[in-house]
């Protein structure tokens, strides 16, 4: 029903803004053959800007003819002129493929202190930063570094990238990244990639600054090795070298040792070879793993689905607020009752993710407890889940707890259960044999079969970051 009375009201003020009826303001947009002129009131403009209030309350503005006078040759027409309808009639369209006009809208509504139209762009931004990354990175990410107004908003790219680098590393995008953000995010301790596969986007975006050096390091001139150590230098002290394993670094480093000062080849070489002499040597931590998982069945993108659902979201969070720490692997730690406990108990909250023999098919639960003592456990925040091909996260489904009391059982001689006991099994229950059964009690009944054979299983801890 309001509708009915604030719409006509607000097409009236844009109806104003259209026919320039009145008008009392000239604002200069633009430069040279670009400049364009705009026509609005002032008394709109003060009501909705501080900005306007001032420039039209002192001498700022120039006035002439009883109109004022004001030029903004940083800010394109189009820019401004969206920014004026917003003000007549709150009317304001944001589309995702237009990111870099979004960002100087946000640039524009900073200048003018315009705060309200400020906070929802960077809302709509953040709440779409993969789809941004994906279209355009390098452009958006250039316009943010170049305005302080905008610091937050860059730590959420940056965060981004480092949670997902799949949206730049290895793209061609990953290659025109200017200098300036590659240091930033090489500097990152929580960059969710191996170091060695860090070490090869490198060399490779080397490659691209240098075309004309050959891929073959083996067959470098000198004058190569110089090009290729002034585009590279002030990069080589941030790569973890530390953090690689043997074989990796002589597979992948070694070819580019001449890059490498010598005396951090020394220190590299001490590491493998006699790792107690570095005590007391100053070395970059190994970055940390807050955004990977070390499993044969599940990614990033599983991991923030699983962020969203033990937060008892709708789905995916774009930044997950845990770490998740493989503590258990069936084939590489056994399949036993007393292989599950002695690796889990007291481990706080984990996931149980099982691979349904000759399928595709991922089945688990959650538990935010854990599995020590002998007795039943009662929690409102448990779930099991489903996954039809554990390729697809989009074919995930949950079931929370329905009957809380029972929502987990914890006993010496048996795996992981959830749910209570009826007709000779759980919701999810792996017997003294190891043998895996569902029948639904507890959660809903997501079709898991009867009886079950698994491929491999995994016991992945959750601890919530600081």
């Amino acid at each position: 029903m309001l509708q009915k009375l604030f719409l006509p009201v607000l097409s009236n003020f844009e109806n104003l803004y259209k026919s320039k009826k009145n008008y009392d303001v000239i604002i200069q947009t633009g430069e040279e053959n670009n400049q364009k002129e705009i026509y609005a009131h002032s008394v709109v403009l003060c009501c909705q800007s501080n900005y306007f209030d001032a420039a039209f309350s002192t001498n700022w503005a120039e006035k002439v003819d009883g109109k004022y006078i004001l030029r903004k040759p940083n800010i394109s027409s189009y820019i401004l002129e969206t920014i004026i309808r917003y003000l007549y009639c709150g009317q304001l369209e944001l589309s995702i493929e237009n990111g870099s006009d979004i960002l100087k809208l946000l640039i524009a509504a900073d200048e003018f202190g315009i705060n309200t139209l400020s906070e929802f762009i960077q809302e709509f931004l953040i709440d779409n930063l993969k789809e941004f990354l994906e279209n355009n990175p390098n452009e958006i990410l250039e316009i943010i570094f170049q305005h302080e107004a905008l610091t937050t908003l860059k730590d959420d790219f940056l965060e981004t990238i480092c949670q997902d680098p799949d949206v730049l590393f290895g793209t061609d995008k990953f290659l025109t990244l200017p200098e300036q953000i590659l240091e930033l995010l090489l500097k990152r301790d929580d960059l969710s990639l191996d170091e060695i596969d860090i070490w090869d986007n490198l060399i490779a975006w080397g490659h691209a600054h240098q075309p004309t050096v050959n891929k073959d390091p083996s067959v470098w001139t000198k004058f190569e090795l110089t090009l290729m150590e002034n585009t590279l230098s002030k990069f080589i002290s941030l790569i973890r070298f530390y953090g690689m394993p043997s074989e990796e670094f002589y597979d992948g480093v070694m070819p580019y040792e001449d890059l490498l000062p010598k005396k951090l080849r020394n220190e590299i070489l001490k590491s493998y070879l006699a790792p107690r002499k570095l005590i007391g040597s100053f070395i970059l931590p190994s970055r940390t793993t807050l955004n990977k998982i070390d499993s044969i069945f599940i990614n990033v993108k599983h991991l923030a689905l699983f962020a969203g659902w033990i937060d008892k979201k709708d789905g995916a969070l774009k930044k997950i607020p845990y770490i998740f720490n493989l503590i258990l692997r069936g084939s590489n730690d056994g399949f036993s009752s007393a292989d599950f406990h002695a690796k889990c108990n007291n481990k706080g909250a984990t996931i149980i993710i099982a691979k349904i023999k000759k399928t595709n098919r991922l089945i688990g639960g959650y538990n935010p407890l854990d599995w020590s003592g002998s007795c039943e456990k009662s929690t409102p925040d448990s779930f099991i889940f489903s996954f039809e091909d554990y390729n697809d996260v989009s074919t995930g489904e949950i079931g929370r707890v329905i009957t809380k009391s029972h929502a987990i059982r914890c006993f010496n001689d048996f795996g992981p259960i959830f749910g209570s006991y009826n007709r000779g099994s759980n919701d999810i229950m792996v017997s003294k044999d190891g043998k895996w059964s569902s029948v639904p009690n507890s959660y809903p009944d997501l079709n898991i079969p009867r009886n079950f054979e698994i491929d491999d299983y995994e016991v992945i801890q959750v601890v919530r970051k600081n």
